[in-house]
C-alpha cells in the first residue's frame, strides 16, 4: 500500500468518525458504536473506564490514605499481579524511578520458581508489603503468589493489602485473613482499561508518586478526547491503527524514548487483546532498534513517544525518515511522567475507536480462557510436561515466515536484565532473518496480554517457546503442584491452544540454542 492511499485511506475513515460521531456517541455510553445488539457480553456493564478522569480524585485519596498507614512500615511493595493489574503499576514506577522515602516496587508476575524466589528475597518480609491486585479475585497466578507470601509471612495479614473488585473470593478472603486493606475498584472497568482506577493508583502513591497529579493530567486529556475527531488525539491514533491493520498494515511498530521502554508493555496489552479477535486485529511490535528500520517495512505502521526535550535523538530521527517514507506517524513528546496519565485516556479511546472500526469487541478476550482451561487440565491430569524439538528444525520454522507474517517469542524463563540483552540478541537476529516483524514476551505474562491476539488474530503468527526446566521449585501452599510444575503446565496449554489453530509453534529449552541457529 502507497503511502498516499494510507493517506486517503486515513482522511476517509476520520471524515465517517465525523459523520457517524463515533466518538460524542462513545462518551455518551452507545454500544451500537461496537454492536447492534445491547445484551453483547462484556459491552455495556465494561464502560467504567470513561469515567475515571472524573472520579478518580476519590481513588487517589484513598490510595494516598494507604501509603500514608503504611509508611515508614516497608522497605519494598511485592505487586504480584497478571496484566493489567500490574503493568501499568510498572509503566509508572519504571518511568517515574525511585522516590526518596518510599519503598521500591518489586514486580511479580512470572510463575518461574526462580522468578518467585527473587521476588521475595532474603531473610524475614518484616520490611516487606504484599500488593495482591485481581479484578476478578481467582486468578490462578496471582492466588498462587498470594498463598506462597501468606505462608512465608508467618500469616501475617498486616503485611498484605488486596485490591479487586467488590465482593470477589479475594475481597472475602482478604477480610477473613485481616489484610491492612482491601481497595475496590469498579467493576465495569475491564483490567486492560484500569490503569487509571486503584489498580494503578494505589502502588503509586504506596511508591511516592503524586497521584494527584496524575488526575489533574487526566483531566485535562479526557477533555481533550471529546473533541471531534479531526481535532482529536485519540481519535487520530485509533483510525491510524485501524485503517493499516484493514489494509494490510497490521503491525503497530512503537517507538519509545529510553525513558518510556515499559510503557510498550501496556500497550501492547491494550491493543493486542482489544483487538485481536475474529481473526482480525493489530500486532503491537516493542523495543525495536529505530536505526534498524528502513521505512520499506510495508505491513507497518509507526507510532512514536518521547518524553522531555533531551528527547533520545535516535528515536527523532527515526520519526523523521519513517514520516516522509512510510506514510502518517503518530508523534507525541510528553513534557514530565505524570504525562502519562493523559497517555492512558488517549490510548483507551484510541483503542476503542479502533475496535469500531475493525469491527471487533474490545473489551472482551474470548480465547484467553482457552489456555487458562487447558492449563488447569494438565495440571489436573498430572501430565509429563511436553518435550522440546530438536533445535535443528529451527531453519525449517523459519522457512515458513512469509511477507506480512510476524514471529512471537515466548519465553517462559525468569526475567532479568540479562535475559532481556539476550532476547533482544534475538529478536534483532530473527528479523534480520526473516525481514518480518518480532515480538518478545515473557511466559506466562504474555498469555494475558498478547496471549488473545495469537489465538484470536489473523492467521499469520509464528511461535517460538523457550522453556527452560527449572533449577529448583517452589511449592504453592494448598497446592498439589509447585510453581516449576504450574509453569510448564501454562506453557503446554498455550501450545495445545495454539496447534488446535493450525498455527506453527517449536520449542526449544533455552536461548543458547536458538541463538546458535539463527545468529549471524
Amino acid at each position: 500500500m502507497t503511502e498516499r492511499s494510507l493517506t486517503d485511506a486515513f482522511e476517509a475513515a476520520l471524515r465517517r468518525l465525523e459523520t457517524e460521531q463515533v466518538v460524542e456517541r462513545i462518551w455518551a455510553r452507545d454500544t451500537s458504536v461496537w454492536s447492534a445488539d445491547p445484551t453483547t457480553p462484556e459491552l455495556g456493564d465494561r464502560l467504567g473506564w470513561l469515567d475515571l478522569p472524573a472520579t478518580m480524585g476519590d481513588a487517589a485519596r484513598v490510595a494516598t490514605a494507604v501509603a500514608a498507614d503504611v509508611s515508614g512500615s516497608c522497605d519494598r511493595v511485592v505487586l504480584c499481579g497478571m496484566g493489567g493489574s500490574s503493568l501499568a503499576p510498572e509503566v509508572l514506577w519504571q518511568t517515574f524511578g525511585a522516590q526518596a522515602g518510599f519503598p521500591h516496587l518489586v514486580l511479580l508476575d512470572s510463575t518461574h520458581p526462580e522468578a518467585v524466589l527473587a521476588a521475595a528475597g532474603p531473610g524475614s518480609m518484616e520490611r516487606t508489603l504484599v500488593l495482591v491486585a485481581s479484578k476478578s479475585g481467582t486468578t490462578l497466578e496471582t492466588a498462587s503468589f498470594e498463598e506462597f507470601f501468606w505462608e512465608r509471612s508467618g500469616l501475617d495479614g498486616t503485611r498484605f493489602v488486596a485490591i479487586t473488585d467488590p465482593g470477589t473470593a479475594l475481597a472475602r478472603r482478604a477480610r477473613e485473613r485481616g489484610y491492612r486493606h482491601v481497595v475496590s475498584s469498579p467493576p465495569d472497568v475491564g483490567g486492560r482499561f484500569s490503569a487509571l482506577s486503584p489498580f494503578g493508583l494505589v502502588p503509586a502513591a504506596l511508591t511516592g508518586i503524586d497521584v494527584d497529579g496524575l488526575t489533574r493530567r487526566a483531566r485535562t486529556a479526557a477533555d481533550a478526547c471529546r473533541r471531534p475527531a479531526r481535532e482529536n488525539a485519540a481519535a487520530r491514533l485509533g483510525t491510524l491503527m485501524a485503517v493499516g491493520a484493514l489494509r494490510g498494515r497490521d503491525k503497530l511498530t512503537l517507538l519509545l524514548d529510553d525513558r518510556l521502554a515499559s510503557f510498550g508493555l501496556w500497550v501492547e496489552q491494550l491493543v493486542a487483546e482489544s483487538t485481536g479477535k475474529q481473526g482480525r486485529g493489530i500486532v503491537p511490535v516493542v523495543g525495536e532498534v529505530p536505526d534498524d528500520l528502513t521505512g520499506t517495512e510495508t505491513d507497518r505502521v509507526f507510532v512514536l513517544r518521547g518524553l522531555g526535550a533531551d528527547t533520545h535523538a535516535a528515536v527523532r530521527r527515526a520519526a523523521e525518515r519513517l514520516a516522509r517514507v512510510a506514510g502518517p506517524v503518530d508523534t507525541a513528546w510528553l513534557d514530565d511522567p505524570a504525562e502519562l496519565a493523559g497517555e492512558f485516556i488517549r490510548w483507551e479511546l484510541a483503542t476503542a475507536i479502533a475496535g469500531a472500526l475493525l469491527g471487533v469487541n474490545p473489551f472482551d478476550q474470548p480465547n484467553v480462557a482457552e489456555s487458562k482451561a487447558n492449563t488447569t487440565r494438565v495440571l489436573r491430569e498430572g501430565h509429563e510436561p511436553e518435550p522440546a524439538d530438536d533445535p535443528g528444525m529451527v531453519r525449517h520454522w523459519l522457512a515458513g515466515v512469509r511477507e506480512g507474517d510476524y514471529l512471537a517469542v515466548m519465553a517462559y524463563l525468569p526475567p532479568s536484565r540479562d535475559t532481556d540483552g539476550r532476547l533482544a540478541t534475538v529478536r534483532r537476529a530473527l528479523a534480520q532473518r526473516t525481514g518480518g516483524a518480532v515480538t518478545v514476551g515473557y511466559g506466562p505474562r504474555f498469555l494475558h496480554s498478547t496471549g488473545q491476539l495469537h489465538k484470536g488474530g489473523p492467521p499469520r503468527g509464528h511461535f517460538l517457546q523457550i522453556v527452560d526446566p527449572p533449577a529448583v521449585d517452589v511449592p504453592i501452599p494448598g497446592a498439589a503442584y509447585g510453581f516449576a510444575r504450574l509453569i510448564a503446565a501454562q506453557a503446554d496449554g498455550d501450545r495445545e491452544a495454539l496447534r488446535a489453530r493450525g498455527r506453527p509453534v517449536l520449542r526449544l529449552r533455552d536461548l543458547d540454542q536458538l541463538m546458535a541457529e539463527v545468529a549471524p
